[in-house]
């Protein structure tokens, strides 16, 4: 007999991500998210108290990293299936997370395309690999590879050259909102009088920035810059599945 409800549990230690899990999930009418932790010793104490069917699970976590608090929210809830969401997509990584037992391996910066897709094909009872993810088979299987249910997409970085300010401006706005409507965060690095360009164009498409406000993270230039090298801020970013423009 099909469950009317399916309940998850969410494990990251970025806030703004957890949010948008709840609200990919929420979506859902199967799914309830019963609780969220932002760290190992937390998810594996939830675990054991709730017993949830389907875990939501970072790698990169504090106090214990995700796949050891794998290993031990198998011993405490052996029936809950868990699916890591990480951006970490070193072949290596990739296998000694399936080793632990969990049933699938989503990349973060892919989630707005695919986490629902995860999520089902997880709680079916099969495997899931994002489509990033070409080398790594399934622990214990002979050659398999799990092929998720969507066209995979190659990753690019584009050059464009702005004729003067208002160019800029725009395309800055079109980046934001095509990344915000697809479920993506974005910080934005620029001047003041460029941030406000971008905010009034946002705005004129009809654009609710009120409702995307945890996703969309407008900073002064000099604020960033002063406290970290642009490089290692997009580095982190993109750890976190975020869209980085700068200007």
């Amino acid at each position: 007999m099909r469950k009317s409800k399916f309940r998850v549990l969410v494990v990251d230690d970025y806030e703004p991500w957890r949010s948008f899990a709840l609200r990919t999930l929420q979506k859902k009418r199967e799914l309830e998210v019963v609780s969220e932790a932002s760290d190992g010793l937390e998810a594996v104490q939830k675990a054991q108290e709730l017993q949830p069917d389907l875990i939501l699970l970072d790698i990169g976590l504090p106090t214990v990293n995700g796949i050891e608090a794998a290993r031990r929210i198998l011993q405490y809830a052996p029936n809950a299936k868990i699916l890591f969401v990480s951006e970490q997509r070193s072949s290596d990584i990739v296998e000694e997370a399936l080793r632990t037992g969990a049933r699938g391996y989503l990349v973060k910066s892919k989630a707005a395309t695919e986490l629902v897709t995860a999520v089902e094909v997880v709680l079916q009872g099969e495997e899931f690999l994002s489509t990033s993810l070409t080398g790594p088979t399934r622990v214990g299987h002979e050659k398999e590879h799990i092929e998720p249910r969507r066209r995979q997409q190659v990753d690019q970085h584009e050059l464009k050259l702005c004729a003067d300010h208002a160019a800029l401006a725009d395309d800055f706005a079109q980046f934001t909102e095509a990344a915000l409507n697809n479920g993506n965060a974005v910080v934005i690095i620029a001047t003041e009088s460029l941030r406000t360009g971008i905010f009034q164009r946002l705005r004129t498409n009809g654009l609710n920035l009120d409702a995307t406000a945890e996703r969309y993270f407008p900073l002064d230039i000099s604020d960033p810059l002063s406290r970290f090298m642009v490089d290692e801020a997009v580095k982190v970013a993109r750890q976190e599945g975020l869209h980085v423009a700068v200007g």
